[in-house]
């Protein structure tokens, strides 16, 4: 077998396993603050606070450690973020009180970026014709592992309790680092520099470049909007009604029907993204998932919404391998990891924001509304990336014809 594809599939079961690990603890945050005995009126803050410290240190870190990458290599970015995140995990699970966790959350961000540099490390690694294949394939893998993650963590809380969980979630970690310390090997030459450019100066460089700002754009408005109506979705369920009352085994299955529908389509659209470009898949992909929650307004019954979930899956599978086979396209020669710390800091922007304005938009303007208001920027997206992209080539154009 080819390296670049060993190094693919080794990933993406590692991914697999930090996805679905991450994904046993982070849904029962409430219930692990309820376990330690924070007051009840107090719980949603903590919870929400908590969550979003994650993202808020690893928006702040992963340009660094992006940088990092770049002149010592991706798999051992892996392995720090991977061994790290195992300890960090590990000590949640002793935690006492919300501040310990808010303190060991930021700590997690901060040393987090496994999934990126995994990203990172396939998209230089694979043949530039192969890299919408093997980014989608990647995909399926995070995202099976989500699939399942949240189904096995609710199974082991009910048997072994909520802390013990974090446990299991570090040996999970451990075990995915382990498995690409010895079986993924890279090819990695750094680029050699003339003269060492400072942090700063390099950033400045980067988002002085049109096409990589649309994509950071991109991802910060689909993380945006695609995150953002997940936690509306249980109280949506309830709202429809459910047969025999079961409301958190539906609302868990429109979740999950989503996911599993991207799990399948990523490695195809994928594919058409290397055939016809992942310019036009991403473009198509955008316009398709905003038609789609179009939908989601009118339904009446939870077996639609179930229909209309598993549909706007099939369009999120080609929306972020695309944003980072394109990312991998435009980005430097030798700055490939760096523009992918920058995109994770757009993603985590998105993951910030998105949860919180929708909670406050669906108070002012329902559940149903919050579904317009997806589409509209969907479709902003979409039109920001063709326009941009457009202007981007103009630019490129005009800028050879001078040189030349």
């Amino acid at each position: 077998m080819e390296q670049w594809k060993r190094n693919l599939y080794i990933l993406m079961f590692s991914q697999f396993l930090v996805l679905g690990a991450m994904s046993m603890v982070i849904p029962f945050l409430p219930l692990y603050l309820k376990e330690m005995g924070t007051k009840p009126s107090d719980i949603n803050f903590w919870a929400g606070i908590i969550f979003g410290a994650n993202f808020l240190s690893a928006f702040i870190v992963a340009p660094i450690w992006g940088r990092l990458a770049d002149r010592h290599g991706r798999k051992i970015m892996i392995l720090r973020s991977g061994f790290g995140m195992a300890i960090v995990i590990f000590l949640t699970g002793l935690a006492t009180s919300p501040w310990q966790l808010l303190i060991l959350r930021l700590l997690n961000g901060t040393i987090s970026g496994f999934i990126p540099a995994s990203i990172s490390l396939v998209a230089t690694n694979t043949p530039k014709e192969r890299a919408g294949y093997a980014l989608g394939m990647l995909s399926s893998g995070a995202v099976a592992g989500s699939i399942m993650g949240p189904f096995v963590g609710g199974m082991l809380a009910e048997v072994i309790g909520y802390s013990e969980i974090f446990f299991w979630t570090s040996a999970c970690l451990l075990t995915a680092s382990f498995i690409v310390l010895f079986a993924v090997k890279e090819e990695f030459v750094p680029v050699k520099q003339e003269k060492r450019v400072s942090f700063w100066s390099e950033g400045s460089m980067i988002l002085h470049q049109r096409p990589l700002v649309i994509m950071f754009t991109v991802a910060i408005l689909l993380q945006f909007a695609t995150l953002g109506p997940g936690p509306q979705m249980s109280l949506f369920v309830t709202e429809l009604g459910v047969p025999g009352g079961y409301v958190a085994f539906f609302a868990g299955l429109v979740i999950s029907i989503t996911s599993f529908s991207n799990m399948i389509f990523a490695p195809i659209l994928g594919k058409l993204g290397d055939r016809y470009g992942s310019e036009k898949v991403l473009f198509g992909c955008l316009i398709a998932a905003a038609l789609f929650f179009i939908p989601h307004v009118f339904v009446h019954s939870v077996w639609q919404l179930l229909i209309c979930r598993f549909l706007l899956g099939l369009c999120l599978g080609g929306l972020m391998p695309s944003v980072s086979t394109l990312i991998r396209k435009f980005a430097p020669a030798g700055k490939e990891s760096t523009v992918f710390g920058y995109l994770t800091s757009a993603n985590c922007i998105g993951n910030m924001l998105g949860p919180a304005t929708y909670g406050v938009l669906s108070g002012l303007i329902g559940i149903r509304g919050i579904f317009l208001i997806t589409s509209v920027i969907l479709l902003v997206a979409a039109l920001w990336l063709k326009a941009g992209l457009k202007g981007a080539g103009k630019e490129s154009m005009a800028t050879m014809k001078s040189s030349a």
